[in-house]
């Protein structure tokens, strides 16, 4: 399974966020920090601000934060909103199918249990679990000049 560039960026907007979380972060420094295109990276931020992942603060000093705690945020539902109206095979979508096998091939039905396998998982991941002491991570994406929390006492000892 390959996932979309817009779903990448989702979870890496949202990451960045939650790493930030008492700041605004604009989205000029989430493109330079997750080394993504300005452009794309607005139709995202566009999407999440309206499933209602993110709040965007309009002016000067404004930018980005998350709308929801990272842990009600779950990566499931953030995979499952991106990716859907995306077939993960050519027989998933029936307006361009063009495999002769596709009435009789099983294979359908494993990939489609497969899929729901794959978003179960991802559904018992919150965005916290993703951020919280992930040393590495906020090292690489902390608007601070300096590691906070358990990552300082982690460098510290």
């Amino acid at each position: 399974m390959r996932l979309t560039t817009r779903t990448n960026l989702a979870v890496r907007i949202l990451m960045m966020c939650a790493v930030n979380e008492t700041r605004t972060v604009r989205t000029a420094d989430i493109a330079r920090s997750c080394n993504a295109s300005l452009n794309h990276l607005l139709h995202v931020v566009s999407a999440l601000q309206a499933l209602g992942f993110l709040e965007t603060i309009r002016g000067r000093g404004g930018g980005l934060r998350l709308a929801v705690p990272g842990h009600l945020i779950s990566i499931g539902a953030v995979f499952r909103l991106f990716e859907a109206g995306v077939p993960v095979a050519e027989c998933f979508d029936p307006e361009t199918n063009t495999c002769p096998l596709a009435g009789a091939c099983r294979l359908k039905t494993y990939i489609a249990v497969a899929t729901e396998a794959f978003y179960r998982e991802l559904d018992q991941i919150c965005l916290d679990d993703l951020v919280i002491g992930n040393c590495g991570l906020e090292a690489l994406l902390s608007l601070r000049p300096q590691p906070t929390g358990s990552c300082a006492a982690a460098i510290g000892s």
